[in-house]
């Protein structure tokens, strides 16, 4: 008799994750696609106000969720976290962006991204790590990266150069981190209607070229990441592991 395959679940019940920048926007998307498929989330980020806001709808909808107030890009607060409580899953979404000539950059533009953008999310992955590895289970670490950190970008010389670190990054946490099943991933979207994208979409210049790119010829909603979060931070990626999974409606294709 033929043994059939089982599809390995998506399913997130018992587990703890903790999504950062998850007041509004692409990281409360990840938080709801968490807490729908059944995960316990703490819903991080720095704006208390909206971040209370955002978790009182999801408990209003009957999904399991915790406000917590953090600077991501304070070492230590991480740390502390990690220290305290144990997670099955992390998902990063915090990021900001300084879009401008890279002969226009200052250095303040950039210490200020590169520290959001890329030192908060090595320090956040390696001290989830280690949490996750002295806990001896395995884990799933997610970074909401963009289209941006695979090809370059007019005025994004500076947001690129922290996304493309951010890829490289992961490659290299894999590796090390693969014996001990602790596996890191991330999403790399196209323009996502959210509130900070919506100025871009409203320069009919900028508009345009970012249609003249993506070949569904629509921009992204946060409802296209959902599913990937749901995947990532499942079993059903159990054999995936330092790679980046492309939503950007072909924009890399060519």
């Amino acid at each position: 008799m033929t043994s059939l395959p089982r599809t390995p679940s998506f399913d997130l019940s018992g587990k703890k994750v903790l999504v950062t920048g998850a007041s509004s926007g692409i990281g409360l998307g990840c938080a709801v696609a968490i807490a729908e498929a059944g995960g316990s989330v703490v819903c991080a980020a720095r704006g208390a106000d909206r971040l209370q806001e955002a978790v009182a709808a999801m408990q209003a909808a009957g999904y399991t969720a915790s406000a917590l107030s953090l600077d991501q890009g304070d070492v230590a607060a991480v740390s502390d976290v990690m220290a305290r409580e144990s997670f099955d899953v992390v998902v990063n979404s915090a990021g900001i962006a300084r879009h401008s000539a890279a002969t226009d950059t200052t250095p303040e533009d950039y210490d200020a991204v590169m520290h959001i953008n890329l030192r908060s999310a090595y320090f956040l992955s390696a001290r989830a790590a280690a949490a996750m590895m002295a806990a001896g289970k395995p884990g799933s670490i997610i970074h909401i990266s963009s289209q941006m950190g695979h090809v370059g970008g007019i005025d994004r010389a500076l947001y690129c150069a922290g996304k493309h670190g951010l890829e490289g990054m992961i490659k290299s946490m894999a590796m090390e981190w693969g014996k001990q099943r602790v596996r890191i991933n991330s999403i790399c979207p196209t323009f996502i209607r959210t509130p900070l994208t919506q100025s871009t979409f409203d320069n009919p210049e900028r508009f345009d070229w970012i249609m003249s790119k993506i070949k569904l010829d629509r921009v992204g909603e946060v409802e296209d990441i959902m599913g990937a979060v749901q995947y990532l931070a499942s079993d059903a990626s159990a054999m995936v592991t330092g790679t980046s999974l492309l939503i950007d409606g072909g924009w890399t294709a060519g």
